[in-house]
């Protein structure tokens, strides 16, 4: 797979600068963009921003989707006015954001982001730290410099991302040969990437996000920096890591993102525990979160919710048996140990990315499921089956089966169990006697009797 995705890496086009101080100008005859394509909402912004004075464009993302033919999930404006100004423009605008500052205009349940202008950052900035600020290693902390429009341009990230439609004269200015590179399905930095990725490291997430979302190739300078600057990403703040990797994991091409962040070494940083699980058992650690990705993606293909908390739990899955095995080493139950290792864990991932409570309650949930549902005899299987985490602990447990893990047939019995009358229940509950009991050691051990189901059961199963 990843010879396959890496051979759309394509090299720079000769002769194509990206740096521009006058943009490409392309009239409405020479693109197929319609303004009614747009949020009425965000049009009615740049039109009333336009009336007031301001410079005002719909920009980045919903001007390359509408251009891919895929429906922008959001629409953004960047202009001239200053926040405040903004503001003073709509009753129904509030100022967000310290590190970088923006608008929302809100309309019902349609946000429209409004940012202002960036430049460049220079050494008088820095003396503002309201305005400019940036760390040892070169990331920017704040970035409130206002700028023109050729500026903005140049600090926008990728090429892709850095035009701007006029839906008054329905023309789009290209300052950075975005148009080309959207045509030709190209992801490449604008400026320099080395920096451009000190400044901020998500960057590398964003490249790797678009390419695997977008079917895109990557410039060769553009990710050729990026497996010695991954480390960069540690000094990230872990709840805007956990929001990239929602965008990563949740675009409907999460299978290809992780192939991307693996080879890029940059599933490490985000993942530590399952990057070296992933290293100690390579084969079932990629199958299970492969399998997972694969499953969640076809979900969102198909409309379906998906779950933070299912994919969380697959993602940190493998990391974990060790060190239950580790703490029943030393004496403690089953379900203490699955208990006690899976806080661990969760408190250590949440170091990297900040899972929220809300997720991370459920994530613990299903892990215990996997040490209850082995536990089936007397009311304990209807019990289980009553449990509301029993649903997720059940697909948990076949994504287990499916990436090798052995756990004798576990999967067909809840498969059958679910299926069967009470009857049949019953019948499937006297034929496991006590083999459950005598493996966990609880209740009463009927020796004899469990000897003669077992062989009944395994006849009837054809071994």
């Amino acid at each position: 797979m990843l010879k396959k995705l890496f051979q759309s890496f394509r090299p720079p086009v000769p002769g194509q600068h990206h740096r521009r101080t006058t943009p490409e100008v392309i009239n409405k005859s020479q693109h197929s963009l319609q303004r009614h394509q747009f949020s009425r909402h965000a049009v009615n912004i740049v039109e009333r921003l336009q009336s007031a004075g301001y410079q005002a464009y719909l920009v980045g993302g919903c001007v390359r989707d509408l251009m891919l033919g895929i429906t922008p999930k959001d629409f953004d404006v960047a202009t001239s006015a200053t926040p405040e100004q903004v503001r003073a423009e709509f009753r129904n605008a509030r100022i967000i954001g310290r590190r970088f500052k923006l608008v929302h205009v809100h309309f019902g349940r349609e946000i429209i982001e409004v940012a202002t202008f960036r430049a460049p950052h220079s050494d008088e900035d820095q003396g503002d730290s309201h305005r400019s600020s940036h760390n040892a290693s070169g990331r920017i902390l704040r970035d409130n410099v206002y700028g023109t429009l050729e500026e903005d341009a140049q600090r926008r990230d990728f090429t892709i991302n850095a035009l701007y439609y006029d839906p008054v004269s329905e023309r789009i200015l290209d300052y950075a040969n975005g148009v080309h590179d959207v045509r030709n399905r190209l992801l490449r930095l604008i400026g320099d990437p080395t920096h451009r990725y000190q400044e901020d490291p998500v960057r590398m997430l964003r490249a790797v996000r678009f390419a695997a979302k977008l079917n895109f190739g990557i410039e060769k300078h553009t990710v050729q920096p990026i497996r010695e600057l991954a480390p960069l990403l540690r000094e990230i703040p872990p709840a805007r890591l956990f929001e990239e990797s929602l965008k990563l994991f949740l675009s409907g091409q999460g299978a290809i993102a992780f192939e991307m962040l693996v080879d890029l070494q940059l599933f490490e940083p985000l993942f530590p525990a399952s990057a070296q699980a992933l290293d100690e058992r390579p084969t079932y650690t990629h199958t299970l979160i492969s399998q997972a990705l694969n499953n969640t993606d076809l979900r969102v293909k198909q409309g379906k919710p998906v779950t933070p908390a299912f994919l969380f739990a697959a993602l940190l899955w493998p990391a974990l048996p060790a060190r239950v095995l580790h703490l029943q080493n030393q004496g403690v139950p089953p379900i203490p140990a699955m208990n006690g290792a899976a806080h661990d864990l969760i408190a250590e991932q949440c170091q990297r990315i900040a899972i929220p409570k809300r997720f991370t309650l459920p994530i613990r949930e299903i892990w215990d499921m996997q040490e209850r549902l082995p536990r089936r005899s007397g009311k304990r299987a209807d019990q289980l089956l009553d449990n509301p985490r029993f649903r997720a602990g059940y697909d948990f447990l076949l994504l287990r089966e499916s990436a090798g893990e052995e756990t004798d047939d576990l999967g067909q019995w809840w498969t059958d169990y679910q299926d069967a009358h009470d009857s049949e229940r019953r019948e499937m509950i006297r034929e496991l006697g006590s083999r459950d009991d005598a493996s966990t050691g609880a209740g009463p051990r009927k020796r004899k009797r469990s000897t003669s189901k077992r062989k009944r059961a395994g006849d009837e199963a054809g071994e």
